[in-house]
This record gives structure tokens, sequence and C-alpha cells, in this order.
């Protein structure tokens, strides 16, 4: 086989395992809604995926917000609801939503430096004691999620 032909496989095999890691990844798409108020708390929405089988979110932390809490959402009665959750399953093969209007989670004493277009790095934790993280995208109150 010719070196371009080998090249051009290998380049077409990484980016096949590129494709399935990012499939697998326990967490997608996260992004923070920050407040419009100073000082007042922000969202995080993302999405939990159970791909790689069912797992069980315990929290989730950073170096840039003082305390970030699950919250379970939801309209009842015409009005907006929400309260602590101490954990937030999936299961095997399944998509757990955080979006707005639903499941959040929400985030106190984010640092005042964070902009909308800067990033948040967020670590998820998980009851299994596995750890991912990631970088969530910022937007400004009442902007349109990123993703």
């Amino acid at each position: 086989m010719k070196r371009p032909a080998l090249a051009l496989l290998l380049v077409a095999t990484l980016a096949a395992c590129n494709v399935k890691a990012s499939r697998d990844r326990p967490i997608r798409q996260p992004w923070v809604s920050l407040p419009a108020v100073p000082g007042r708390p922000g969202a995080a929405y993302f999405t939990l995926s159970g791909q790689g089988g069912a797992r069980t979110l315990k929290g989730i932390r950073s170096a840039l917000v003082q305390r970030i809490e699950l919250h379970a959402g939801g309209m009842h009665g015409g009005m907006m609801t929400m309260r602590p959750m101490a954990g937030a399953a999936v299961a095997k093969g399944a998509e757990r939503r955080f979006a707005p209007q639903g499941d959040h989670a929400m985030l106190f004493g984010i640092d005042p430096a964070i902009r909308p277009g800067t990033s948040i790095p967020l670590r998820f934790d998980f009851a299994d004691g596995t750890a991912i993280e990631a970088e969530a995208k910022t937007v400004g109150p009442g902007e349109p999620a990123p993703y």
C-alpha cells in the first residue's frame, strides 16, 4: 500500500473512533445561562446519556462556581416549579435532558469574571465514583441555547 493511502486509512480510522467516543460521552452539550442580575444564580443545561450503560449523576462542581445544585423542574398548575434532587439516574441506552423549564442545575456564586461567550469548567460526579470534566458554553440572560 502506498504511503498516502495508508495515511488516509489511518485518518479515517481515527475519525471513526472519535465519532464513537463522542456518542458514548455521558455528558453532552453543556451550557450555562448566566443570571440577569449579578450575584443571582445561573442555570446549567446538558444531556445525560446512558449510551455506555446506566448511570447516576450525583453532583456537579466547578472552580468558578461556589455551589451547584441539581433541581427537578417543570410546570404545575401553570407555574414553574423546582425542587432539589440528590441525583439523576439515566437507564442504559436512554438520555435525560436538563433543559429550560425542566430539570437543570442551579449555579450559585458564579465568578463575576465570567461573561457571555466564555466557558465554565464543570466536573460531573457519578455514583460509581467516576467523574467527567466538560466545558460549558455561556450565554447571556434570555439568549438562545448555543446548541
